[in-house]
């Protein structure tokens, strides 16, 4: 049994290659048993020496003369029938000879093209697997030590040439995700610590000691809200393992009323917010929607400036409807915008203050959108307003429904933020 493909299509190829040439010998010496005696035939005529018997002959065969005119005790053309019986036998012979040589050399020829056949097809599989081979060799090679290797085939448009640049594209992106899922690792690991250490020097230091009942009440109160920033952080890591696994249930959620509804729920004192909120219903999970909202309007409020401005719009279309949010703030570098999107990324370094957050919701509106089957498209508005425009369009196919409840861990549920 042929266990590896360079040896089926060597079979395969050699074996076409052998029944052509088996197929081209057996039409020549089928075409050659049609015609050759007749023309050994001929050419032994010719050849001969034109005796009186063969002119005899070649008259008698034009004119034949009937029994009955014969004398009597006479044979007719004895020596011409004797001449014709010898050109039929010497046809014969060089015909049987000639055949019996042509079909030895043909065998002899086809063994040695069979031989040159399977060589050919071995090296012919071998230079068109090649490229699977080094695929192959690349994906047994790799680990998350070495996922900047790629193959990088260099070889003419085709089948094969398409494979090795989609498995490098493949790679691309697996690297992308591996880098981020190290870079989040470690700045959940970073973002859960320092509040840990905060906690405990508020403990050991603030509370040596006797310390008096204001100070108690001081630390008391800086513990509570390094605790109630731990978990706003923790419940937005679960919400957003909770939104990558899909949407357990949708349905039609109306985004106008939803923005106003958590507009009216935001504190935006000293902003001047202008809404245009035109009637907007898309499908999807009204809790999940409710936090991009959220989210979009925190993010909003939290980095505009003195005396700001909000811009929410909800805009439907025939392709579906476009929810937008905009502020203004500091001034943005474009460049630095798509990794505001990620998680734990901020602008600046983070100090821990009150109403500080952790860097998740932008990357939680992304990852909501995502599911949602929805686009994200964040810009920096130029100076001198600055801030960001966050648009999120929705389309008009149904969102699928897939209800994962089997596949999380047993005792993770939807988070509801504060």
């Amino acid at each position: 049994m042929l266990r590896s493909e360079r040896a089926r299509l060597t079979a395969l190829y050699g074996s076409l290659l052998v029944l052509a040439g088996g197929g081209l010998i057996a039409l020549v010496n089928l075409l050659l048993r049609g015609g050759l005696y007749a023309r050994i035939s001929g050419a032994v005529t010719t050849a001969v020496p034109r005796a009186g018997f063969e002119k005899a002959l070649v008259g008698a065969e034009r004119t034949p003369v009937p029994a009955q005119s014969l004398p009597p005790g006479r044979v007719f053309g004895t020596e011409r029938l004797q001449g014709y019986a010898v050109t039929r036998s010497l046809s014969t012979a060089v015909e049987q000879a000639a055949l019996h040589e042509v079909l030895l050399v043909s065998l002899v020829a086809l063994a040695a093209f069979a031989v040159l056949s399977i060589w050919l097809a071995w090296w012919m599989a071998g230079r068109v697997l090649r490229p699977l081979g080094v695929i192959t060799e690349t994906a047994r090679r790799l680990s998350g030590a070495n996922l900047h290797e790629r193959i990088g085939l260099q070889a003419p448009p085709g089948e094969l040439k398409r494979l090795a640049d989609t498995f490098d594209g493949m790679l691309d992106r697996m690297e992308g995700l591996v880098g981020a899922q190290r870079r989040f690792a470690a700045n959940a690991a970073h973002e859960l610590r320092t509040p840990l250490a905060v906690q405990r020097a508020a403990a050991e230091i603030g509370l040596a000691g006797n310390p008096s009942p204001e100070k108690v009440a001081r630390i008391r109160e800086r513990l509570i809200g390094v605790a109630e920033s731990s978990e706003h952080m923790i419940e937005s890591l679960l919400l957003l393992a909770v939104s990558e696994e899909g949407l357990e249930s949708t349905g039609p959620v109306d985004l106008a009323e939803l923005a106003e509804a958590e507009l009216a729920a935001t504190p935006h004192e000293g902003l001047a917010v202008v809404t245009r909120l035109a009637p907007l219903t898309v499908r999807g999970d009204r809790t999940l929607l409710e936090h991009l909202v959220r989210n979009l309007l925190t993010n909003a409020v939290r980095h505009n400036r003195p005396g700001g401005r909000i811009e929410v719009t909800t805009a439907p279309g025939p392709a579906g409807g476009v929810l937008t949010v905009s502020n203004t703030g500091p001034v943005i570098d474009p460049r630095d915008v798509p990794s505001l999107l990620e998680p734990f990324r901020r602008r600046a370094e983070r100090r821990h203050t009150a109403g500080e957050g952790a860097g998740l919701g932008l990357s939680l509106v992304a990852s909501i959108t995502r599911v949602h089957g929805a686009r994200l498209r964040a810009e920096a508005n130029p100076a001198p307003d600055g801030g960001m425009t966050v648009r999120v369009r929705f389309g008009t196919g149904d969102v699928e429904d897939r209800p994962s409840h089997s596949s999380r861990s047993p005792g993770v549920s939807r988070p509801t933020l504060p």
